[in-house]
């Protein structure tokens, strides 16, 4: 549910513009601001009362008398001057003594008091007349008496609806200088000055005297109206529901409240509160332009004049005098030979506000002005105006149409929407019986179009619905076709089936001999196989669809035999898989077999990736994404995972600002498990800078199933997280939640696993000098399973190329380190020697930098440079220190730089009283009260057992005390303590 919220939101900018004008801010020299004149303008709803409220409480805060007054819709019936009365009526209880002085030398202003407005008997006084220049000079005058005690500032709100006198009032106070400060804004509303309002013409002169500014007020940005939505709705809304906001609002901060509001409710429709205020712009019309403006609203946000003509039913001079009516009153806009609403909203609006006849009717005129070629449009206009009008087999026919031509020009999501359409057309037997389309390529259409914009699982789902209709005497050729593209949706998610299985089916159902549809079949089973590790039977599947695809001259799927192919090389040297794949990708690229390139390319980036070569993998990352997106598919696979992957290579080279450049994409925005699969690169960045993420991280759980790396980065991230909170034993329960479920869709032994070990022993480190000795042994342990399941990994480790690449080898090091650091802070007969530990976090450093993870090569030396701290090797302790703070600088990783403090990396200030104790100091005379010991606290502060006995001699001295306990005791009855 949305709430209110106090923050002004996107309007920063504008608020310190418009306080710039008025001069509400003190100038740099402290002088006494002069004013101005703002008029602010802006569509109803757009924020222009939030913006003078917040410019309000600005002036306020600045000392200055803020009035306002409010001009009101009364028709012919506005009273004048009203929003003065108003303004006086405040200065009346504010700055009675200024009121009275002012109306004593200007006995009009009297006229002005909100109690000689109400309806009573005509006095004298009131009968005879008043020449307004005297009223204008009281006004003028009052308000110079206000600005000598203070700054003032006049505001007037809506302005459109203010009468002529008020008008009047308003030109001569911004004719006329002020000697005090006095700043005046006007605001209206820009959408109901149609070309025959009186404010126009006054806007357009008063602009033209000096000292007057305008401003208006633009719709909110898209950034702007997320970070709205945020606050109303803390609990955030989904992207498909946000993204519609967006969309439908327009940066009209009115219009997102609305629809914030009414977000929770099924289908797309406008709020009745808000459909009230906007159907209002509908009463200045006349009925010509209301049935314009109705038959516009069925054809959706924008419509051809021509389309118009055919389908409205009006004679042209009445079309031409109703859409000239709706244009001045700014309910439609004109551009070129199109119309559209002003306000998306509105167009909803009315056409909501249509009764079912109407839409039927308007409907069916659009369907057949387009079928019989009165107007241009688009198959899919007219599938959507056939289906509306209930012409259910012209929509059927043009559903499809419209999907092959939005494959066509690239546009996969509309492709995939047109092809669903049309296969719930087909769901009645009826018209499935009688209609000439054959349901299995709708339905592989469908599903491609699915998968090319991101969302196999709901292309399995779409094929899987589409077998289970299938009658019992369906072809073998229909399943076949649709067991294909099912396996091949299947293999690009996560599930417990297994995708070789249905390409074995659909094999075993395609047609002998030379048949298209089994080269296909061939092809499909050969790529899934390659996938899942069956080599050599990829190699021969492989070869056969190969040699049918050149027989047929397949070009394309030949192209992508190849591809598969070429991928199987990766047994031999990485030089004879490199040249194979290039090969493919050019035949691919010759052949037009756009998602067998994009396979090539990303392959090609993986093999640079794994082996540590970021540039060449740089390279071919960002040719597969250009190319998806040249050719519309952004999301389809191997052009998101080349974003992805590419990303990450960013990510490992402390490219941050690349890592959220490459994944702030919007347009079109991510399907639900892309997104999924991008946010926690965002949010690797900023966890190394010291933000909490857990919050956000956690909201990923839902998808950790649907896609494994999804869950491998989010646990890391949790992990991470609660290692920070001084909470191992959740960082314990998360890495389990995660090899449950990645054994569950994977299997126990994943490659990850091993760094996922390492950092939840990290976390049990952290938290080790805090334990009790049984504690202690309890997570010792475990630190023992975590190593053992991390070696187990590598021992069953299988790759045709026997290549364990440099990441591999860096976390498999670092899997030992973190252990023996573990077992050196439990002590005991396991703790290991210094030589050891020491040498074997030196290998991690080597080994990190061979890898080139700039983040986790710093992580690796602050840990390193505690540990060579406190075992007195202070000078190389320094050395490694300043390399890692060099780096936490850099990548603005402020943990990093937090703990390189707190482990003594730099040297205390200086300053401190000689009996003072030193922030150190402290900290170890806590531990000490606590019954450490001078090794327990080394170990904890990453210092040497030498260095705490001179810590604690000093704290002894220092405090008079003959030893440690007394020393405690002092310490707790002086409040050090709790310093």
């Amino acid at each position: 549910m949305a709430h209110a919220i106090t923050t002004l939101v996107g309007r920063d900018a504008e608020l310190t513009e418009i306080a710039s004008s008025l001069g509400v801010r003190p100038t740099a020299d402290g002088t006494r601001p002069r004013g101005g004149t703002v008029l602010l303008s802006g569509d109803a709803g757009v924020g222009k009362t939030r913006l003078l409220l917040e410019l309000r409480d600005l002036a306020l805060a600045e000392g200055w008398q803020v009035v306002a007054g409010h001009c009101l819709d009364f028709g012919d019936s506005a009273l004048p001057y009203l929003p003065f009365s108003e303004v006086l009526g405040r200065l009346a209880v504010d700055l009675p003594d200024v009121v009275d002085s002012v109306g004593a030398v200007h006995p009009a202003l009297a006229r002005l008091q909100p109690g000689r407005r109400v309806l009573s008997a005509p006095s004298d006084d009131d009968a005879q007349s008043l020449d307004r220049s005297d009223l204008f000079g009281a006004v003028h005058a009052l308000l110079e008496a206000v600005a000598e005690k203070c700054p003032v500032l006049l505001v007037i709100e809506d302005a459109h609806w203010a009468d002529q006198s008020t008008r009047d009032m308003l030109g001569f106070l911004f004719s006329r200088e002020f000697d005090g400060p006095v700043a005046i804004v006007a605001s209206y509303r820009s959408d109901d000055l149609h070309r025959r309002h009186p404010l126009r013409r006054q806007v357009a002169e008063w602009s033209r005297l000096r000292g007057v500014d305008r401003m208006a007020l633009a719709p909110l940005a898209d950034d702007a109206v997320r970070a709205l939505v945020g606050e109303l709705v803390p609990a955030g809304l989904t992207e498909t529901e946000l993204g519609d906001i967006v969309a439908r609002a327009e940066g009209n901060a009115f219009f997102v409240e609305e629809l914030t509001s009414a977000a929770s409710m099924p289908g797309s429709w406008v709020p009745a509160d808000l459909a009230d205020v906007l159907l209002v712009r509908l009463d200045r019309l006349d009925d010509t332009a209301r049935q314009v403006v109705r038959a516009a609203s069925a054809s959706g946000r924008k419509v051809a004049h021509e389309m118009l003509e055919a389908a409205s039913g009006l004679a042209p001079a009445a079309l031409d005098e109703g859409l000239r009516k709706a244009v001045e009153m700014n309910v439609l806009v004109a551009d070129g030979d199109h119309y559209s609403f002003r306000h998306a909203l509105l167009g909803e609006a009315v056409y909501d506000d249509l009764l079912p006849g109407e839409r039927v009717r308007l409907h069916r005129q659009y369907a057949v002005a387009l079928s019989e070629g009165r107007a241009r449009g688009t198959a899919a206009e007219l599938a959507r105006h056939a289906r509306l009008a209930n012409d259910l087999d012209t929509a059927l026919s043009a559903s499809i149409r419209a999907g092959d031509e939005a494959s066509a020009v690239g546009g996969p999501d509309e492709a995939a929407y047109h092809y669903q359409q049309a296969l719930e057309l087909l769901a009645d037997p009826e018209r499935c019986a009688g209609a000439d389309v054959d349901l299995s390529k709708l339905v592989v259409a469908a599903a491609d179009a699915l998968t090319a914009s991101g969302d196999p699982e709901r292309a399995v789902a779409v094929i899987q619905e589409q077998l289970d209709r299938l009658p019992a005497d369906a072809s073998d050729v229909w399943r076949s076709r649709m067991l294909i593209a099912q396996a091949h949706a299947l293999h690009l998610t996560e599930s417990t089936e297994d995708p070789a299985d249905l390409s074995a089916r659909a094999l075993a159902l395609a047609p002998e001999g030379e048949s298209p549809l089994r080269a296909r079949a061939l092809a499909t089973h050969a790529r899934i196989l390659a996938s899942w590790g069956r080599y050599d039977e990829a190699q021969t599947f492989g070869m056969d669809a190969l040699a049918l695809a050149e027989r047929l001259d397949l070009n394309e799927l030949a192209s992508d035999a190849i591809t598969t192919l070429s991928g199987l090389k990766k047994a031999g040297p990485k030089e004879g898989l490199r040249a194979a794949l290039d090969e493919a990708v050019v035949r691919a690229e010759r052949a037009g077999a756009i998602h067998a390139e994009l396979r090539g390319r990303f392959f090609l980036g993986r093999s640079y990736e794994d082996w540590g070569e970021f540039d060449q993998a740089v390279a071919w990352f960002s040719s597969a994404i250009a190319r998806a997106e040249a050719a519309g598919i952004p999301w389809a696979p191997y052009g998101f995972e080349s974003r992805w992957q590419l990303g990450m290579v960013h990510f490992y080279r402390g490219e941050w600002d690349e890592v959220v450049r490459l994944i702030e994409v919007l347009d079109p925005p991510p399907p639900p498990i892309p997104r999924a699969l991008l946010l926690p690169l965002r949010l690797h960045v900023e966890q190394a800078r010291g933000a909490d993420v857990e919050r956000a991280v956690k909201a990923l759980r839902k998808f950790w199933a649907r896609e494994g790396s999804i869950a491998i980065h989010a646990a890391e991230l949790e992990m991470v997280a609660a290692s920070r909170r001084d909470d191992p034993a959740a960082a314990l329960a998360v890495y389990a939640d995660a090899v449950s479920v990645l054994s569950g869709i994977w299997h126990p032994w994943f490659s990850a696993r091993i760094r996922l070990a390492a950092v939840a022993i990290a976390a049990i480190s952290a938290s080790l000098p805090r334990m009790s000795g049984a504690e202690r042994s309890d997570h010792s342990a475990v630190v023992d399973r975590l190593c053992a399941d991390g070696h187990h990994v590598l021992d069953r480790y299988t790759d045709p190329s026997g290549h364990w690449g440099p990441e591999g080898r860096a976390w498999v090091k670092r899997l030992d380190a973190e252990t023996l650091r573990a077992r050196w802070l439990i002590g005991g007969d396991d703790a290991p020697g210094q030589d050891v530990l020491v040498e074997t976090w030196r290998e991690a450093v080597i080994l990190f930098d061979d890898f080139a993870h700039v983040y986790e090569l710093a992580a690796v030396r602050v840990a390193l440079a505690g540990i060579l701290r406190a075992t007195g090797e202070v000078a190389e302790a320094r050395e490694v220190g300043d390399l890692a703070r060099a780096a936490a600088r850099r990548l603005g990783a402020q943990p990093l730089l937090d703990e390189l403090r707190a482990s003594g990396g730099v040297a205390a200030r200086s300053g401190a009283a000689p009996d003072a104790l030193t922030a150190r100091e402290r900290e170890i005379l806590a531990l000490v009260a606590d019954g450490r010991s001078n090794g327990e606290v080394a170990k904890q502060l990453f210092i040497s057992t030498k260095t705490v006995s001179v810590h604690v001699s000093h704290i002894l001295a220092k405090l008079g005390a003959s030893g440690r306990t007394e020393a405690a005791a002092i310490a707790r009855r002086r409040g050090l303590l709790g310093q």
